[in-house]
């Protein structure tokens, strides 16, 4: 099964992580990414069915299988980034950062005083259940959770600089799909407009010290997000690799 360090700890030290986006509501799915050694999963509430009911069960089994579990929310919400936290996610991953307060009001929903107005609460899961009366819990999430934000556009891109200026942001998340999108070639993800605005941001935010997140479609823009020094790469989604999978089989016999 995957390494029990957090990705967070990992990243730190330099290392790269791997996981999916994950849109199946379905423990088993879960449960097989840490006998694969995939490190963590994105429990995705943007792009599919999943639910909150639905992702506190597969939370439960994600930190059962040792794979780190984030929560992609719908949109820079804070109560939906606190529920997320609550319920047990080892980090969220929040959608369109195209300005320096968007990722302020993250860190804000995200991190308990000093560094943020968390809304508190000791007895959830992320609380223990209050087994310990909740001592050290707003100290141990600030330092263990994880805060991803997403660069999605031209617009995030143009404005990267000041959005680094925030501290409490652990990934910056370069979203070729979108950025695709935003340079009038929706999908073409590999064009070299694309690949050269992915590889300048990259660049710019590890020269910064900033560690880097990407979506790859397959293992040969992995391979290439890797060498642009991304570390956490998050590869295709877990109904695409499942069909990709089974397709690949049926071909072979058919």
């Amino acid at each position: 099964m995957s390494n029990k360090v957090s990705i967070k700890k990992r990243i730190k030290n330099g290392e790269v992580v791997v996981g999916p986006f994950c849109i199946v509501p379905s423990g088993t799915m879960i449960d097989t990414l840490g006998y694969s050694g995939m490190d963590f999963c994105i429990l995705d509430t943007e792009h599919g069915p999943l639910d909150m009911q639905t992702i506190t069960d597969l939370i439960l089994v994600a930190k059962g299988t040792g794979v780190d579990p984030i929560v992609r929310v719908g949109e820079n919400n804070e109560r939906l980034i606190l529920r997320a936290l609550d319920i047990g996610a080892a980090g969220v991953q929040v959608p369109q950062i195209n300005v320096k307060q968007d990722a302020l009001n993250v860190v804000n929903a995200a991190k308990y005083d000093p560094m943020g107005h968390r809304g508190l609460s000791i007895f959830t899961k992320a609380g223990d259940y209050f087994l310990n009366q909740g001592e050290n819990h707003t100290e141990s999430q600030n330092d263990e959770t994880m805060v991803i934000v997403h660069i999605e556009g031209q617009k995030g891109l143009n404005n990267l600089d000041e959005i680094m200026e925030v501290e409490g942001i652990d990934v910056l998340f370069l979203g070729p799909y979108d950025i695709s999108q935003s340079l009038g070639i929706p999908g073409q993800v590999r064009d070299k407009k694309v690949a050269d605005a992915m590889k300048n941001a990259a660049e710019k935010a590890r020269n910064a010290g900033r560690a880097v997140g990407s979506f790859a479609k397959d293992v040969d823009m992995g391979l290439w997000l890797k060498d642009l020094g991304v570390q956490y790469i998050s590869i295709n989604t877990d109904s695409t690799i499942y069909m990709q999978g089974c397709e690949a089989i049926a071909k072979a016999l058919k």
